[in-house]
């Protein structure tokens, strides 16, 4: 079975094979690479590659594609909120427009689910009157416990863009921390290398943040923080 595609406004200058993961099939990489080099897919009924931009109105073929075996994967539910939940965040909505939503999100709920976290902001956002016609995109995310300012695009060329500028530092993270003990106010930079395990290998990597003491006695401190690397869990193991 033959089955064509046309690549919808949201997807314009996506990657080939991201938006064939999400539109067509979600199958590994090298699955991908192999159908492109059969010619089982062409775009605008020529070859393509795995890394061309796909553009607006383009079609994209796909040939036998009920041949096309799909992987087998950890599968997680959409979680389904309660009216109540979706009520709840109109008291955290501070901006909303057809863009994008800033929300002022409460600690104990994860951005977006995963293994150990059903219940979260993504899920429960898609069924609110702010989502209502759009999709939400996380363009960066907050631990499950901290709280504070979390950006949500509408669609697909504002998470770019947003994703885009938290790369090259033009919008900044800064947070508000309680720790235990005095922390001298001279401290004004942490600098330090975290190491993290993937399998069996080591990886070190070095981890700056500007540190302002706000207030301080024997047994906590308040202190503003700033992250320049982002780094996993960076201001906590600091």
């Amino acid at each position: 079975m033959n089955k064509k595609f046309e690549v919808e406004k949201d997807f314009h200058n996506t990657r080939f094979d991201r938006w064939f993961k999400q539109k067509v099939l979600d199958i590994p990489q090298g699955l991908i690479e192999k159908i492109i080099r059969k010619n089982q897919v062409k775009v605008n009924k020529k070859k393509t590659k795995s890394s061309y931009r796909v553009q607006e109105n383009d079609i994209i073929e796909v040939f036998n594609i009920d041949k096309i075996k799909q992987t087998e994967k950890n599968i997680i539910t959409q979680y389904i909120p309660t009216n109540t939940e979706r009520d709840k965040y109109d008291d955290f909505i501070i901006e909303d427009n057809e863009n994008f939503v800033v929300i002022n999100k409460p600690s104990g709920i994860a951005v977006q689910s995963g293994t150990k976290s059903f219940k979260n902001v993504v899920d429960t956002l898609r069924g609110t009157k702010y989502f209502d016609n759009a999709k939400p995109f996380i363009v960066h995310r907050l631990d499950k416990e901290t709280s504070g300012i979390l950006i949500v695009a509408k669609n697909r060329a504002y998470a770019q863009l947003f994703t885009s500028l938290f790369r090259i530092r033009k919008i900044h993270k800064i947070y508000l921390a309680v720790v235990y003990g005095e922390v001298r106010k001279d401290v004004k930079v942490l600098e330090d290398n975290l190491v993290l395990y993937e399998n069996d290998r080591k990886i070190v990597q070095k981890a700056t943040s500007y540190i302002k003491v706000l207030k301080s006695n024997s047994q906590y401190s308040l202190l503003e923080l700033r992250p320049i690397n982002g780094r996993k869990h960076q201001l906590r193991k600091q």
